[in-house]
């Protein structure tokens, strides 16, 4: 059943793709990456460290991890710089929602599919780490669109050689 579950989440995430500008998929692809690098190594840190326990043990942890990483976290983030970068606030107000729904109602229900317990963290940690992720996210997004080129600087490059 939790094996449904896990392939329903990724195919449902994938499927917006289709929706998805291929010009934005690739703009900020780059910060979905480094944000799902980000969440796996929260996923390898807080296994051994006891922060949720899942029946099945680490394997389970693992493929949990690696769906909620590469599908509804790795679609949702690109869904979000789309509808709100540029716009820090309506940002912001996205964030703040979708990670108190997930840390608490969300959290609930997964607990009751019994998908994971959280063991030594609790859904305010959760909260308080998404939200401190998606900051680090939007200031890498920053820091990209800082170093890319325009296309008035590439233009005025190709006229020169």
């Amino acid at each position: 059943m939790l094996g449904f579950f896990r392939i329903g989440l990724i195919l449902i995430s994938w499927g917006t793709v289709l929706f998805l500008p291929k010009k934005s998929f690739f703009k900020y692809l780059p910060v979905t990456l480094f944000s799902s690098i980000i969440i796996l190594t929260e996923y390898l840190l807080g296994a051994p460290r006891n922060w949720w326990k899942a029946k099945g043990g680490i394997k389970t942890i693992a493929n949990n991890g690696l769906t909620f990483t590469f599908g509804p976290y790795f679609i949702g983030c690109l869904w979000i710089f789309r509808l709100t970068y540029g716009r820090f606030w309506l940002y912001t107000l996205l964030n703040l929602i979708l990670n108190y729904l997930l840390a608490y109602p969300l959290n609930t229900f997964f607990e009751k599919i019994n998908l994971y317990k959280l063991n030594k963290i609790k859904p305010i940690h959760i909260f308080l780490l998404s939200l401190g992720y998606a900051f680090a996210n939007y200031g890498f997004q920053l820091i990209l669109d800082k170093n890319q080129p325009t296309e008035q600087k590439l233009h005025q490059t190709q006229k020169r050689t």
